[in-house]
């Protein structure tokens, strides 16, 4: 399995982002490994800590993870009236389900992710970010999350997708299939949140993915935060709600600043939870979301 370091670089290239590549400058490469479902490797970089890549595309650092973390737990968290079990859906690195145990209306957490390879990874080289794996409101799965939900229906208030992007074993997250199972694995009034990809580079697969959402749920959003290492900077988290009556945009539960302070928050507060709706022009103008002025509206 050859080293994806080149002259002290990792460099990451993808199909999905033609013409463009993400370079960290390595200082020591402290994990290579195949496991059964794709190629881990972790490395230590010169300005953003330690890095997670899976099948050469990065993951998380230690620098940024905590902007995506945190907006994917509490952009539905926080929406939701009474949030008390909650389903994790991958996450091996553990960073979403540190944010999710914070909660206190929280009352059990379920993963499942398929690698556990990955899990063993992130406990060794991200302690920061799994954490979450010794909170006793965890249930640990490993294995196949569309099983697990076939098996789990009608359970959960939220579910989580903290998938990589839409290639190998991630591909099938992106699916109208995929989505059903959730919808039946959810409470009544239940809310979901997906890794949602990056207006400037997948807005085709948003699109697909949006109206596909429209045919399953009576409330559907998305929204966005900046993480510089995620291809172009940005990444966007897919919103569902069965609730009729769920509005994203104005959390139901809003973080004063001694909440902000006390759950360690680098990121996400109320304000940024609302700002994180509002799109830029050429994508609001793909015209499948909704729009929420009479000024936009005569644009």
């Amino acid at each position: 399995m050859e080293l994806p370091v080149r002259d002290g670089w990792f460099r990451e290239t993808c199909s999905l982002w033609p013409g463009q590549a993400m370079s960290l400058q390595v200082d020591e490469v402290l994990c290579h490994r195949r496991s059964p479902f794709q190629e881990i490797l972790v490395f230590r970089s010169k300005t953003y800590g330690n890095v997670l890549v899976l099948d050469g595309l990065i993951q998380c650092t230690e620098r940024d993870e905590f902007s995506y973390q945190e907006m994917m737990a509490n952009l539905p968290l926080c929406s939701h009236p009474n949030p008390r079990k909650v389903l994790i859906i991958g996450g091996g690195d553990g960073g979403v389900l540190r944010e999710v145990v914070k909660h206190p209306s929280v009352e059990s957490v379920v993963q499942c992710e398929i690698d556990e390879e990955v899990i063993n990874v992130s406990k060794q080289y991200l302690p920061g970010m799994a954490m979450g794996y010794s909170s006793p409101k965890l249930t640990l799965h490993v294995g196949d999350g569309f099983q697990f939900m076939k098996q789990n229906q009608d359970a959960f208030d939220v579910i989580l997708t903290d998938s990589s992007d839409p290639v190998g074993p991630a591909e099938s997250l992106f699916k109208e299939d995929y989505y059903q199972l959730m919808k039946t694995a959810l409470r009544e009034g239940g809310i979901l949140c997906c890794q949602g990809e990056c207006q400037w580079l997948h807005l085709a697969l948003i699109k697909e993915m949006h109206q596909f959402c429209k045919s399953l749920f009576p409330v559907v959003e998305y929204a966005y935060c900046t993480t510089p290492t995620y291809p172009s900077g940005q990444i966007g988290f897919m919103l569902c709600s069965k609730n009729p009556n769920t509005d994203f945009r104005e959390p139901a539960h809003p973080l004063s600043q001694d909440q902000v302070d006390a759950m360690n928050l680098r990121y996400y507060n109320s304000s940024v939870h609302r700002a994180a709706f509002v799109l830029p022009e050429f994508t609001r103008k793909v015209r499948l979301f909704p729009v929420h002025s009479q000024a936009l509206s005569n644009v």
